[in-house]
């Protein structure tokens, strides 16, 4: 029996349009959310190995925002960068031209987002040139997985992906498609004690983890994801920016978003208590109402 969605009334009340945007020689699939006439918009990037699926807790909360999230070129719907890596450059250079698309089309006061994955994209793109009037991080990236807390974790995970490039295509694929693997990983990341909650965050796991186009995909992507973060591009960032931490997020500890946040040359930060790194999952409410507040 499939968990059921906590957040599915929620999000099937709100208008939302499917789109395309030609986009640096490729496609785009962006779902927009909220009224045609609001007032504001935010463009939210999700996570590594996600869709525009894992942010909708979050933007079934935001009432009177109109909200974008696209499928990251290479994962969900969205088809590959033809012409670029999908690393923090090739991202970073793909959200300066979505951000200018949709200020084009909606006006000049659009916020730019992002979730963990997301966070160190978003970040980059705003210090290379990118515009945008506003920058909000869900569980951003503060330092390296590579020197993180959990390193040991890391270190395994990158051994699983070193096993994958090194296998035949289609063996290497589907070793990075193994639903055990995204089971292990899901249960290591999920902090709820609500059993229907964890068994629903499992399911959207076992849904859209295995989404991305290919290999060289996501292996571009888990190199860039494991190798940069945030702080990297902090200082340039010339921006108000809210960070969104979580009082259990093990990949992102509490310890690191406080040096993070000083970093900015304009930062506040809102801890969520009692979630963890998915917090965009375990606690959307809170994470929507520091968003709203930091807005207003």
């Amino acid at each position: 029996m499939t968990a059921r969605s906590p957040y599915a009334s929620l999000v099937g009340r709100m208008p939302v349009r499917r789109e395309e945007r030609e986009l640096r020689g490729g496609t785009t699939r962006t779902w927009t959310y909220g009224p045609d006439d609001a007032a504001g918009t935010i463009v939210f990037l999700h996570g590594l190995r996600g869709d525009h699926h894992g942010l909708e807790p979050i933007v079934a909360h935001l009432d009177g925002v109109r909200v974008v999230v696209p499928d990251l070129p290479g994962f969900g719907e969205s088809p590959p960068l033809p012409h670029d890596a999908h690393d923090i450059a090739g991202y970073a250079s793909w959200t300066g031209d979505l951000l200018e698309s949709h200020s084009a089309e909606y006006g000049g006061d659009v916020v730019l987002a992002g979730h963990s994955f997301g966070s160190v994209i978003a970040a980059a793109a705003l210090a290379g040139g990118a515009r945008a009037s506003r920058l909000v991080l869900v569980n951003p990236i503060a330092a390296s997985a590579l020197a993180g807390p959990r390193q040991g974790m890391t270190k395994l995970t990158v051994i699983y992906h070193r096993a994958a490039a090194a296998l035949p295509e289609r063996a290497g694929t589907a070793l990075l498609r193994n639903p055990l693997v995204t089971r292990i990983a899901s249960v290591a990341m999920v902090t709820t004690p609500d059993r229907a909650l964890r068994g629903w965050i499992h399911a959207e796991h076992d849904r859209y983890f295995s989404t991305f186009a290919d290999r060289r995909v996501l292996l571009e992507a888990f190199h860039a994801s494991i190798g940069h973060d945030v702080a990297e591009s902090a200082a340039e960032v010339a921006v108000p920016t809210l960070l969104v931490v979580a009082e259990r997020d093990d990949i992102a500890p509490p310890a690191s978003q406080h040096a993070l946040v000083d970093r900015f040359p304009d930062a506040r930060l809102v801890m969520v208590p009692g979630a963890g790194h998915l917090a965009h999952y375990e606690a959307p409410a809170a994470v929507a109402a520091a968003i709203t507040g930091f807005l207003a």
